[in-house]
C-alpha cells in the first residue's frame, strides 16, 4: 500500500475534485490490517499539507487539497 492509494480513494479529481471520506471510510477500504501504516501515512500527508483533516457528520474525515 502506498500513499497514493490513499489520495485515490479520497478523491477522484475528474468527478469529485472536492470529496471528503471518513477515517472509517478509510479504514474499511484499505483494510484493517493496514492501520497503523493508514494512519501514519494520513499524518505525513497532512504535515505536508496534501490532505487536511476536517470532520464529517461528527467522525474524523480527510481531504485533498493539493494534487
Amino acid at each position: 500500500m502506498k500513499k497514493i492509494d490513499i489520495l485515490n480513494f479520497i478523491t477522484d479529481f475528474r468527478r469529485a475534485p472536492n470529496s471528503i471520506k471518513t477515517h472509517r471510510d478509510l479504514i474499511n477500504h484499505l483494510g484493517t490490517s493496514h492501520e497503523p501504516s493508514i494512519i501514519a501515512m494520513l499524518d505525513e500527508l497532512t504535515k505536508s499539507k496534501v490532505v487536511k483533516q476536517t470532520e464529517l457528520n461528527g467522525e474524523k474525515a480527510y481531504q485533498v487539497i493539493s494534487r
